[in-house]
Order: C-alpha cells, then structure tokens, then sequence
C-alpha cells in the first residue's frame, strides 16, 4: 500500500487531522519571538514533549502559519495501511 499524502491550508482540515491523532498545536521551545510563536510544530502522543515544545493556542499557530505563508503536507495512513501522524510544515510558494 501506497501511503496516502495530503497538502492544505485549510484550517478546519489541519485541526481535524491533529485532534483525531491525539495531537495539540506547538512551537518549538527556544525559537519564539517576542510577539509571534516559534518553529510551528504539532505534539502527538509519544512525541517531543514540553521539554522541547511550547504548547500554544490554535489562534496562535493559525496566525503564525498564515503570515507565513505556510502549508501543512500529512500522512493520513503508513506504507503498511495504518495511522500516521507524518506532517511537515512547508513554505507554501
């Protein structure tokens, strides 16, 4: 099996992937600015953790991603035809 990718900006369809995998909006620690949040990240369950990553609010990683420019690329399911919880966030030009 071909593992499936997806490309959005779509705010609603980003938020529905990530909950539905357990995960929660973040930056990576370190990296903000004193207005803006760092490196966009999402934390899942076995992830990185708040000793790398800063929780923020969804407002707060939308704004970023938007001015930005971004897109979020993910993977639905694994080569294997299970979960995935691959994502890479990309400068959407």
């Amino acid at each position: 099996m071909t593992p499936e990718t997806h490309t959005t900006r779509d705010h609603d369809e980003i938020r529905r992937w990530v909950e539905s995998n357990g995960g929660v909006p973040a930056s990576v620690r370190g990296t903000e600015g004193s207005e803006a949040a760092g490196v966009l990240r999402f934390d899942f369950p076995g992830g990185a953790g708040e000793d790398e990553l800063e929780y923020i609010s969804w407002d707060d990683w939308f704004d970023k991603f938007d001015k930005e420019g971004l897109a979020l690329v993910y993977q639905n399911t694994r080569a294997d035809g299970g979960g995935s919880t691959f994502f890479k966030v990309v400068s959407d030009d």
